[in-house]
């Protein structure tokens, strides 16, 4: 069994992996990792990818594991070609889910669009070769500007009526962005799938954009995309 963390700034993700089976997970609030003192089965591998420097209790839990604990890091073998210019600043979390995209469906160009804090667009080419991508403010950021930079206008929430036209400023707000976003997302759908015919696509994120189809290459949503990547990692370090 191997054991995933995907620790972030307020939350610590977990998840139980039996090859490449997801078979369970969890979130813990902070960075104690607590729950490490109560696992009923002890993990053979053990992958951390972090992005905050973790605390004494915590590095004392994952040492007294039975098992190495290998850190996702810019220096960690990958599956994958990183062309990054600069590995030492790419997220880890962008780079695991190129990775668990290009596990699910290599050797063909891949688009990965994780809609989350910030939106993030990522590249894998065909040869299995990550390019690069874009990062854009997310859902909640843009929705948080608005209100920030434009004292007149009310701060809104991403919940509620989203008509094609607002009908009053809450919803004009609410429709201009989450409809701004979708036919970004759509956009560069459509500029990758007409120049890479053999493209696959995939959604991922805490952010759910429901729109409308329009090209015909494979869409996939899997918002366990950056655990299924680290869990690759691991298994390539320890085949």
């Amino acid at each position: 069994m191997n054991l995933i963390l995907d620790i972030g700034n307020t939350v610590s993700k977990y998840y139980f992996f039996d090859g490449d089976m997801l078979e369970s997970h969890g979130r813990q609030l902070g960075h104690t990792l607590e729950f490490i003192d109560h696992l009923s089965v002890l993990p053979e591998a053990v992958i951390v990818s972090s992005v905050v420097d973790l605390s004494e209790e915590a590095e004392q839990r994952l040492q007294a594991l039975p098992c190495p604990v290998e850190r996702f890091t810019a220096q960690t073998p990958i599956p994958l070609a990183n062309r990054y210019r600069t590995p030492s600043t790419l997220g880890t979390d962008r780079l695991a889910a190129a990775i668990g995209a290009w596990t699910q469906h290599p050797h063909h160009p891949l688009l990965i669009i994780d809609a989350g804090s910030c939106i993030t667009f990522d590249f894998v080419t065909q040869a299995g070769e990550y390019v690069g991508g874009n990062i854009a403010p997310g859902l909640h950021a843009r929705l948080q500007a608005i209100g920030d930079y434009f004292p007149r206008l009310p701060l809104v929430e991403a919940e509620g009526d989203v008509p094609e036209l607002g009908y009053d400023t809450e919803t004009a707000i609410r429709a201009g962005v989450i409809e701004g976003l979708k036919h970004e997302i759509e956009g560069y759908i459509q500029h990758f799938s007409a120049k890479y015919p053999e493209l696959f696509v995939f959604l991922t994120g805490g952010d759910d954009f429901r729109f409308d189809k329009t090209s015909r290459c494979p869409i996939f949503a899997d918002k366990f995309l950056v655990p299924h990547g680290l869990n690759a990692v691991l298994r390539h370090l320890k085949p």
